[in-house]
């Protein structure tokens, strides 16, 4: 009943605050707790949000409220709900692979909250479900992460998340008869299954404590090998760095299981490499040749083939290259060229049926072309239009598949000859959707460095530049990530009311390889946002929108980006989503993986100059009292473990203190999800409800129809 009349009432005041345009913020306290970094003393009044209470449980519940009763308002939600469910409600299917003679792949049937992985045992046997993680929760809170499959095709070894956290755990699957082994393995993160024999590698850190399982700052990560049958406490210790407490290791066998490669790792970005040939047991702790060793570049390694070693890498190519090594004589000054770098991104490499397949990143699209194993192309792959492509196969088969999505082209796979180039759709898309109703084109805006940049714009055909249209800015902008041009159902009721979803390529992303990535790190923050900001006067300026019709959308770094762009330039956005964002850059490093990002961000401890950088942008820093804002609507989870939800309590705790019993500003809600992490492995029905809530707001916000 408590519950209920607090529901009413708070129901009654959005509705009466909507009109009236002031809000009544559930209060925050404010406490006296101030840091001093190089002589400034900086106040953290909403700390203690760092750390679970009942004050916190009691704060989060009564801004559920208040943005559920501001939601509940909207008259098209319903209507909104019920079509997003209805487009979200076909057979979507995964990549296929095959191993030893038999075919895997996920399937989901359209409302199912995990997909389902099917098996078929023979090429034209009938699927059988391998393993289904909806069985594996009430409620499809519990997600499948990495998969591996044994190289002689006997075991399935999968590791699964709980409530969207970090946090995994190992379990092996006998499939042949789909029975679970007991081998259980806990404390996973950040770690691959590599197979080899009998056992397995993997990655994972010492048990945490308990009440800081989601919070604590992750150290001592270590590579292990697990033999099947045998305890988690007997598994053998391959590699660690003590007096290196902060990297990350991980391991990864090649296809035949001769050599074991661990990338060893500082940040998101540059990782040193060793290897070992495997002779004998997988579990002896032999010596691991050291390849590189100083995190300047990024190297993976792509195939063995006839004992040389075929690496993608950036070392002396920003835009990547695949250069070969004698594993006898890895260091870099012995590599030899196979594809040198070119003008484009090579954004990956697979070896199938004898042949390299080669994918380009070119102004934020694919180009994929089947090379020889001395590097000459042979053929390029025709794709559909700009979009993303993928692709899977065996060394030794001709028969390979290809995946194909856009913006507006709902993914396809296809079954290919990587000889003759023939392909025919193996699982088609099934979607009731014309993908002739929509557009997308390739527009230059001219970014504050001068140079032309691509945004990729969708919206339906027929579209008039008059400065009225509904327009949403998606960006990231950070961490060597690039734009992916990929479907979504959940942005069609957007797109079907005449909205324009543009997806722009930012610096500090990886469209253009890494001295792009670099231009938008540490002391050059600023042209991230710099670049958004010029993205939207674009826009603007080009008639495809107008201030009150534009709204900003990013997670994670790009909730980031989103917060500090509207904070420097709230005048060009009407609303604005920050999911799930680094927000406090003056100690984002002290919570768990957060220490990684350092490289794109630099941190509060590193010096004085780099100090005063973030605090000039940092977004819980720069809010300003009585500035209209643009909408926000704050989104995050009670479990994300990578960006902790404590960064958007308190940029939430304060603009709504900034703005409170001010008149004549736009309102300030957060999102809170429960059961879900940064965004991995969320169930379909939470998808949907956090969907329907974030377009609804979007809509409600820009007065769409």
């Amino acid at each position: 009943m408590k519950n209920t009349i607090i529901a009413i009432c708070l129901s009654a005041a959005v509705i009466s605050a909507t009109l009236a345009q002031t809000f009544d913020y559930p209060p925050a306290r404010m406490s006296e707790q101030t840091d001093d970094y190089f002589g400034t003393t900086v106040a953290d009044p909403f700390r203690w949000m760092e750390a679970d209470s009942p004050e916190l449980q009691n704060w989060i519940e009564a801004q559920n409220q208040l943005t559920q009763a501001y939601l509940d308002t909207l008259p098209h939600r319903d209507a909104l709900r019920e079509r997003i469910t209805e487009l979200v409600d076909y057979p979507r299917y995964g990549m296929p692979w095959v191993r030893s003679d038999r075919l895997f792949y996920f399937k989901n049937d359209g409302l199912q909250n995990q997909s389902v992985l099917y098996v078929l045992d023979a090429p034209d046997a009938e699927p059988r479900v391998l393993l289904d993680p909806n069985k594996l929760s009430e409620d499809g809170t519990v997600a499948l992460q990495a998969t591996s499959i044994s190289k002689d095709g006997k075991y399935f070894a999968y590791s699964i998340a709980r409530s969207g956290s970090d946090w995994n755990e190992i379990f092996v699957l006998d499939i042949a008869t789909g029975e679970p082994l007991d081998d259980h393995i806990n404390w996973v993160k950040f770690s691959g299954i590599a197979w080899h024999g009998d056992g397995f590698y993997y990655s994972r850190y010492d048990e945490p404590q308990e009440d800081e399982r989601l919070t604590a700052k992750n150290e001592f990560h270590k590579v292990y090998f697990h033999r099947l049958g045998t305890p988690q406490s007997a598994d053998h210790r391959i590699f660690e760095t003590p007096e290196h407490p902060l990297r990350n290791n991980r391991a990864s066998t090649d296809r035949d299981q001769q050599f074991l490669f661990v990338s060893e790792s500082e940040s998101t970005y540059g990782n040193s490499l060793y290897l070992r040939r495997i002779v004998g047991d997988a579990a002896d702790g032999g010596e691991l040749i050291p390849v590189i060793t100083d995190f300047r570049s990024e190297q993976s390694p792509v195939a063995v083939l006839e004992n040389a070693i075929y690496l993608v890498t950036d070392r002396d190519a920003p835009n990547r290259r695949l250069v070969r090594i004698d594993p006898t004589r890895p260091a870099s000054e012995h590599w030899v060229d196979v594809i040198p770098e070119a003008d484009s991104l090579l954004a990956s490499v697979s070896f199938i049926g004898g042949r390299f397949v080669v994918t380009y990143l070119k102004d934020a699209a694919h180009e994929a072309f089947v090379c020889s194993r001395e590097g000459q192309r042979i053929r390029e792959i025709e794709l559909p239009t700009l979009g993303m492509v993928g692709f899977s196969g065996e060394k030794d088969s001709d028969v390979f598949f290809q995946s194909f999505t856009s913006y507006t082209y709902p993914t396809v796979i296809y079954r290919a000859n990587i000889e003759t180039g023939d392909r025919e759709e193996f699982f088609p898309s099934e979607i009731n959707f014309n993908k002739d109703d929509y557009l997308t084109e390739r527009v230059w805006y001219t970014n504050s460095d001068g140079r032309k940049v691509p945004i990729l714009l969708t919206y339906k055909r027929g579209l008039e530049k008059d400065g009225n249209n509904p327009t949403l800015l998606y960006g990231y902008g950070g961490f060597n990530i690039s734009v992916r041009p990929s479907f979504s159902a959940f942005r069609i009721p957007f797109l079907e009311r005449g909205g324009i979803y543009a997806d722009v390529v930012l610096r500090g992303g990886g469209e253009y390889g890494e001295t792009w990535h670099k231009a938008g790190t540490k002391l050059q923050k600023q042209n991230v946002f710099d670049d958004f900001i010029a993205a939207a006067e674009f826009l603007i300026a080009e008639k495809y929108t107008s201030p009150e019709k534009l709204a900003c959308q990013g997670g994670s770094n790009g909730g980031l980006l989103v917060a500090a762009t509207i904070l420097q330039r709230p005048d060009l956005f009407r609303a604005a989503i920050p999911a799930v964002g680094v927000l406090d850059m003056l100690r984002y490093h002290k919570f768990t993986i957060g220490w990684a990002w350092a490289t794109d961000y630099g941190t509060s401890e590193d010096s004085q100059e780099i100090f005063e950088y973030l605090l000039g942008y940092s977004p819980l820093h720069n809010i300003r009292p009585g500035v209209r804002y643009p909408a926000i609507l704050v989104t995050t989870s009670d479990h994300d473990d990578r960006v902790v939800p404590a960064h958007s309590f308190k940029f939430t705790a304060a603009v709504q203190e900034a703005q409170r019993e001010r008149e004549g500003l736009h309102p300030a809600f957060i999102r809170i999800q429960t059961k879900a992490g940064h965004g991995a492995g969320m169930p379909i029905s939470k998808v949907i409800e956090q969907a329907t809530d974030v377009w609804s707001f979007v809509m409600d916000q820009l007065a769409m129809p």
